[in-house]
């Protein structure tokens, strides 16, 4: 008699440009969960703040751009590709633009409950690996596999420019380094949902390790758990 696994719920948590959502995504993809770009859903709606030049001060005015909002992703053979209210948005939200914008919009608490909910109502059949910077403690504080991911910023700032360049945007290392270090302050220190690592979550740091380490590593400790789970 075969043993159908139980699907669990992994929450990747990490600073900006650690590998998190490259490594989240491949996790997924091999254990054939579905997987859920949290940072990239803050970007759409940075983006799309900007883009409407709406002013995220104004109550009323984020109220009614927050209730018509709509995320989607679709698979692609790279990858996944972001859609915000139907337009597909993957490139533009990874503007330095958008980077430079993204820490201040998502520290802002109905921008926070409104994608909070989305993602919680995502992750209720089980099944889903969820990255950003405040899964395991506040968006999935029960998720069966808390990973906390870090690298050193200089090959932060290498990962990012190299993803940039093959989007086809060229920006300075010195920038880069720069708007990291920001966010890594921002994040760390805004009041709602701040960037920490959960007393449970497994602490991975990816600056010396290859993609496929650690993208193993994380596979080993949710095939344990699944394993255990089934016995």
């Amino acid at each position: 008699m075969q043993i159908e696994l139980k699907k669990i719920n992994i929450a990747i948590d990490g600073v900006s440009g650690c590998g998190k959502s490259s490594t989240a995504k491949e996790v997924a993809r091999r254990l054939g969960f579905t997987y859920l770009d949290t940072g990239a859903m803050y970007r759409a709606v940075t983006y799309g703040l900007l883009k409407e030049k709406i002013d995220y001060q104004n109550k009323p005015a984020l109220h009614d751009f927050l209730t018509s909002l709509e995320i989607h992703f679709t698979a692609k053979e790279q990858g996944w590709t972001t859609f915000l209210n139907g337009e597909n948005v993957e490139m533009q939200i990874r503007s330095l633009e958008v980077s430079g914008k993204v820490s201040e919009i998502s520290a802002i608490v109905e921008v926070r409950e409104k994608l909070v909910e989305l993602q919680r109502q995502s992750a209720r059949e089980g099944g889903i690996v969820m990255d950003g910077r405040d899964i395991g403690t506040v968006v999935l504080p029960d998720a069966d596999l808390k990973v906390f991911m870090t690298a050193s910023p200089e090959v932060r700032a290498q990962r990012r420019q190299k993803e940039l360049e093959e989007n086809g945007v060229n920006e300075p290392f010195d920038k880069i380094l720069e708007n990291l270090l920001e966010r890594d302050q921002k994040d760390s220190s805004r009041e709602a949902s701040p960037l920490v690592k959960a007393k449970d979550a497994i602490l991975i740091d990816t600056s010396t390790i290859s993609f496929e380490v650690q993208v193993k590593k994380i596979l080993d400790l949710a095939n344990e758990i699944m394993n255990e789970r089934a016995i």
